[in-house]
């Protein structure tokens, strides 16, 4: 009979319930907490390397081919079925930064060139120097880097495809439209999200391109 009446009243005795409760909300409120931080992080990193993909297309629209012989294919294509001065035939080049290669993906790219570290290096650090990434003193000066700092040429591509501009023997090479890629789906490596609290480092960033008209292909060409 006491044993039964000491059950009957544990279960009617409510003491520490809110204990129970918080015990069981605490860890879910904790998780929203530290996933929300890392989701807000993740999408700044997205929005860095977007705007970072930007800086890129723009220092490669100015500056030396990633393939080195690219600026000689317009004069290469000449030939006695092609005169100087005709529309530029077709052609479409791939470099990776983490195959440290250039491809001919189709049409005429012969003398197009090895692939270029230096360009590349431009592209992502910046035109304050190719070597790695360092702080800008100004925003001419800036590269993907100085955007998103865990770029490095191995996450980058750089494909450049003749679309109709230039003509055959022009003297300052093609006009190709340049399209800069992180993250590509051919590339090497891809970069992926860093985050704080959550173990999903194999997450990597969705490919982020932007695409711009070349102009002087020449590092030395004015911004």
């Amino acid at each position: 009979m006491r044993t039964s009446s000491f059950f009957a009243e544990l279960a009617r005795d409510e003491d520490g319930g809110p204990l129970v409760e918080v015990a069981v909300t605490l860890p879910i409120l904790i998780l929203f907490l530290f996933g929300g931080i890392d989701f807000m992080n993740a999408l700044y990193q997205w929005n860095a390397a977007a705007k970072a993909v930007e800086i890129g297309a723009r220092i490669a629209a100015v500056s030396d081919p990633v393939a080195s012989g690219l600026t000689s294919i317009a004069n290469e294509v000449v030939s006695p079925s092609l005169a100087s001065g005709s529309p530029m035939p077709d052609f479409t080049i791939e470099c990776d930064g983490g195959f440290a290669a250039c491809s001919c993906v189709s049409g005429a790219c012969d003398g197009m060139g090895a692939y270029s570290p230096d360009a590349m290096g431009l592209i992502v650090y910046g035109r304050a120097g190719n070597n790695g990434c360092t702080a800008p003193s100004s925003q001419y000066f800036a590269g993907m880097c100085n955007l998103h700092p865990a770029i490095a040429p191995q996450y980058v591509t750089v494909v450049y495809k003749q679309t109709g501009l230039g003509y055959a023997g022009r003297s300052l090479g093609p006009v190709p439209t340049i399209t800069v890629s992180l993250n590509a789906p051919s590339s090497k490596t891809k970069l992926p999200f860093k985050f704080f609290f959550l173990p999903y480092a194999a997450i990597n960033i969705p490919q982020v391109t932007t695409t711009i008209t070349g102009e002087a292909l020449s590092a030395s060409a004015a911004d």
